[in-house]
């Protein structure tokens, strides 16, 4: 840690720190989700094989994360959740979760961004990335909710950032809409959340670990409507990730608003 960075912000639910620059692809009703039993051999081996390792040094090298709760997610194994996480690291978003998951396939909701890079669209996919469709294309929502569908009743879990952009190091939760808690109402299935959180270790206490808490499983509300279960579990995840938050014990990037 080196000085202090400091990014001034507007706009909590709509502001974009990532440095990538990536013109984003049309994900249409054309776009293919499934692709069949041989693209799904090489995905899960990808995914829980060829990759594992450098997920694993790369987030005890630079990291050092600690998992806390696991035992939580562990009694679902044979069953398809959802995850809810914090949206803080451009690279290790993609497997965070995934390391306290495995061996189960862990999948998640991506911005078309990240599958819109001319050589890496691929790979992206067959590490789990199912891209959000095009607003207002009926076919390709349709499409994208089977996708989701398929993977929950093949009892894999799907990572989902409600945030919806990356703040890197934020140590605070930033407000999320309801709008994604429609899947796991919708496939009655469990949910859990993931808040990274950046706490001090050294001699200086100046060098950064992540200890990643894992809380649930969170049901819906049965008795509400299907849009008040959607924002009573919203809040219900919301508000256990902002008191993990709270564990942060360190900043290495400031926030203020202008």
């Amino acid at each position: 840690m080196k000085g202090e960075k400091i990014i001034y912000y507007n706009d909590e639910l709509n502001d974009e720190f990532s440095t990538a620059k990536i013109v984003p692809k049309l994900i249409d009703e054309k776009y293919r989700y499934n692709h069949g039993q041989l693209w799904e051999c090489v995905s899960c081996f990808m995914q829980n094989f060829l990759s594992m390792p450098l997920k694993i040094l790369y987030s005890k090298i630079v990291f050092r994360i600690t998992y806390i709760g696991k035992e939580k997610i562990k009694k679902y194994k044979n069953s398809g959740y959802f995850v809810y996480a914090n949206h803080t690291q451009p690279f290790a978003d993609t497997f965070i979760p995934s390391l306290a998951i495995f061996p189960k396939r862990n999948f998640f909701i991506a911005n078309p961004e990240n599958v819109s890079m001319k050589f890496l669209k691929n790979t992206a996919e067959l590490l789990g990335a199912i891209p959000i469709p095009t607003k207002n294309n009926k076919n390709a929502i349709k499409n994208f909710f089977k996708a989701i569908q398929k993977r929950i009743k093949d009892r894999n879990s799907i990572t989902i950032y409600p945030e919806a952009h990356i703040w890197p190091y934020y140590t605070k939760i930033r407000p999320f809409k309801s709008v994604s808690f429609r899947y796991p109402i919708e496939l009655n299935v469990p949910v859990f959340c993931m808040t990274n959180t950046y706490q001090s270790y050294g001699r200086k206490n100046n060098k950064i670990k992540i200890i990643t808490y894992i809380d649930g499983p969170f049901f819906p509300n049965e008795t509400l409507t299907k849009k008040e279960q959607r924002q009573d579990l919203r809040d219900k995840v919301y508000n256990q990730m902002v008191k993990r938050s709270k564990k942060s014990n360190i900043e290495y990037i400031k926030y203020k608003k202008m």
